[in-house]
């Protein structure tokens, strides 16, 4: 529980119930409740809430107006019929492997439709061995292979020196990305830069995932390649089948649910629960997804995505791409179980090492120094090294855990004997971490006329770097004076934020009903949150696990009930605060919540997964 000391944080209400809210509510037959929530997030006529709650694939743009896609479109064409080896060069996470599923599909159905026969190959870096982004080894020896002409998908956009080794062995390079170009060098010197974040890009929506600006590319190929019976099924059939693998991409990649995005995730949502392709139906088997009820973005974030993810990770990212286009039904369940081991294995090693690392940190914290004001943790003196692929959940953790920014690092040995540290940090409100480690940088250079990374980037919550791993001491150091002197000097207290201060009686069949049409929810486009005040415990609260608070909710007004759980987190001990506050049958409170459809067969429904709680701060 926070410190007593920290002043509690204040509670806002984002929506307001006006005229505005009223009139929309009318309009578009909702409850009064949701207008608001559907006019708080800038959906303020009728036209855009309407395209809002009923998403459809004529709301996606022309793939032909991104810049690029002609160019490319038209030496796809000429390499198919000309018969030549296309390689794709893809990505190891979920959005690189599903962008090169894409395309490769893509391009030999546009081959069928040319009435020829496509060699496409594809090549998947490995995490560790080969790292992010298009090798200029890779691409000589695509050439030595017959290759002459190479496609990027979620990669490449700045490639520089790919670009300018690609000329040089005589290969078309085709870029196709959605990363921000490096604003000082522009794009590289391919044939065709496929990437709404390009400059001179007039397209509409520049938050496309990779695989999405893959998926464009692909949809203007094979539009380009069919008659109009084929072209009918393209857009009714193939497209939208499409939208599978494109919803899980674009949910694990973390961009924002707005716009196309949130089209692409609401129809391959649905899609999801008519998975064809074994791989798939295999992987969420293995997943326990429940193809009888609706598929949400958790359960493809938090199931279907880190079981794709995980053979980056920990293996080789290119069973994946195997995995989604095999046709042999036992290979495909074969390698679907693979990743759902290799799953299993990612989260032991992360356990090991969290166990390892929460000890680490009781003993700094019992030593005379204390915690750092801003933490970096390696497995130099661990029995076994931690997997690259877990660092950055393993730092989110530590911030968790310590409320302190936080890196952590695993070294690697190489031949010459000499080792490499390679790691991610997560931080905290009011501390900046990109600027932190760009200060420490910037430091040592002016002291040692040498550079403390090899590579850094990131933003203020988030960074990912590589060191010589004898400049870790000076990282831990200069990292942390700078945390001393530019950490907030007390806790940043964020404010409790409800989307909508709402009643237990508004909360019917109807409002349930049109609440999930506002989904699907994830980056930028979150879960509704509810402030209800005055409500009375129905009966005593139960600790569920040892730290979980179990309570049922009344209205005192006519006796409506609701049921919650409190989750207990490293700096939220919600049983601490019912004990401290003596909490019993009747006590008033006010309660912020997210609201959850228990699908258990016996004792399912919807009920409260509650955020905060108070005692209340008036009595009706």
């Amino acid at each position: 529980m926070s410190d007593p000391a920290v002043p509690a944080p204040e509670w806002l209400t984002l929506a307001e119930r006006n005229e505005a809210s009223a009139s929309l509510a009318q309009q578009l037959g909702v409850p009064a409740g949701i207008a608001a929530l559907l006019l708080c997030r800038g959906l303020d006529t009728v036209e855009k809430a309407q395209d809002f709650l009923s998403p459809s694939i004529a709301q996606l743009h022309s793939p032909l107006r991104m810049l690029g896609i002609s160019t490319a479109v038209k030496r796809l064409r000429a390499a198919l019929l000309a018969r030549e080896p296309i390689l794709i060069y893809g990505d190891y996470d979920v959005d690189g492997t599903v962008a090169t599923v894409l395309l490769k599909t893509a391009i030999e159905r546009a081959a069928q439709s040319l009435g020829v026969t496509a060699d496409v190959r594809y090549h998947i870096p490995h995490r560790i061995r080969e790292g992010y982004g298009i090798r200029t080894s890779r691409l000589a020896e695509a050439a030595d292979e017959g290759v002459r002409l190479v496609v990027s998908v979620d990669t490449g956009i700045r490639a520089f020196a790919a670009a300018d080794e690609a000329k040089r062995v005589g290969l078309d390079l085709i870029v196709t990305d959605h990363h921000l170009p490096d604003t000082g060098e522009g794009v590289p010197d391919a044939l065709a830069v496929i990437n709404p974040n390009q400059p001179d890009d007039t397209y509409p929506y520049k938050d496309l995932c990779g695989a999405a600006v893959s998926y464009k590319l692909a949809q203007a190929l094979m539009e380009s390649t069919a008659d109009d019976d084929e072209l009918a099924r393209i857009r009714t059939r193939i497209l939208p089948s499409f939208l599978k693998l494109l919803a899980i991409a674009s949910i694990a990649d973390s961009v924002p649910l707005t716009g196309e995005n949130r089209v692409i995730a609401s129809l391959g949502l649905l899609e999801l629960r008519k998975p064809a392709q074994s791989g798939l139906r295999t992987l969420m088997e293995l997943a326990q997804i429940d193809l009888a009820r609706p598929i949400s973005s958790f359960d493809v974030g938090f199931r279907i995505a880190p079981r794709i993810n995980a053979a980056g990770r920990m293996d080789v990212a290119s069973d994946v791409v195997e995995m989604f286009l095999t046709r042999d039904a036992a290979l495909a369940r074969s390698l679907a179980e693979k990743l759902h081991s290799l799953n299993d294995d990612r989260r032991a090693t992360e356990a090991e090492a969290l166990r390892e690392i929460e000890a680490r940190l009781e003993q700094l914290a019992a030593s005379e120094e204390g915690l750092a004001a801003a933490l970096v943790l390696d497995d130099e003196a661990s029995a076994s090294p931690w997997h690259r692929g877990v660092v950055g959940i393993l730092a989110s953790r530590v911030v968790d855990r310590t409320a302190s920014p936080a890196l952590v690092l695993t070294h690697e040995a190489h031949e010459d004997g000499t080792s490499s540290a390679h790691g991610s940090g997560r931080s905290i409100a009011g501390f900046h971490l990109l600027d932190a480690i760009t200060a420490a940088h910037a430091e040592h250079r002016e002291a040692t006329g040498q550079p403390l990374f090899d590579r850094f980037g990131g933003h203020a919550h988030a960074v990912g770097f590589a060191l010589p791993s004898s400049n870790v001491a000076a990282l831990r150091e200069r990292l942390a004076a700078y945390a001393a002197i530019h950490r907030p000097a007390v806790p940043v207290i964020e404010p409790v934020e409800c989307d909508l201060e709402i009643t237990l009686d508004e909360l019917n069949d109807e409002f349930f009903a049109a609440l999930e049409r506002l989904g699907p929810f994830g980056n930028s486009a979150p879960e509704p949150t509810f402030l209800t005040r005055n409500l009375r415990l129905a009966q005593a609260w139960r600790v569920i696990k040892d730290k979980h608070l179990r309570l049922t909710l009344e209205d005192p007004q006519d006796g409506r009930r609701l049921g919650g759980m409190a989750w207990s987190r490293a700096r939220t001990d919600f049983v601490a605060l019912a004990r401290q506050s003596q909490w019993a049958q009747g006590s008033a409170l006010d309660v912020v919540y997210r609201l959850r459809r228990n699908w258990h067969p016996d004792f399912g429904g919807w009920e409260m997964e509650i955020l905060a709680l108070r005692n209340t701060t008036f009595l009706r």
